[in-house]
């Protein structure tokens, strides 16, 4: 679940200015999010749903191979995915930058500045 939890997590802070757009708590959350992203980037960090998910896995089975649903394991593969620290950041940073212009951009206000 855990697992399943961070992927949607991920998807949030792809897509989460979108409804942000219309929603102040919305991009609240999302704006953090994305801070918080880069702020562990930059640090080393690794995300509190990963350290839950070692602990987790930890406490059920050591071994920690790949058993139970085809789903969690290849939701695994797009949640941990192989990059270099460097690769993430840039991705995360790039992320920002869209969230930023989805935020920012006003439809229309192009036009009316340039008649």
């Amino acid at each position: 679940m855990v697992v399943i939890l961070h992927f949607f997590w991920i998807i949030f802070l792809i897509i989460g200015a979108l409804p942000g757009r219309r929603s102040r708590w919305i991009r609240r959350i999302h704006i953090s999010g994305i801070l918080f992203a880069i702020l562990i980037q930059f640090s080393g960090w690794f995300c509190p749903l990963t350290y839950l998910e070692v602990w987790l896995r930890r406490m059920h089975d050591s071994s920690q191979q790949y058993e139970g649903s085809f789903i969690i394991h290849y939701v695994e593969k797009v949640v941990y995915v192989d990059l270099p620290p460097k690769m993430i950041l840039i991705v995360t940073i790039c992320l920002a930058l869209i969230s930023a212009f989805v935020y920012l951009y006003k439809p229309g206000e192009f036009k009316e500045q340039h008649k």
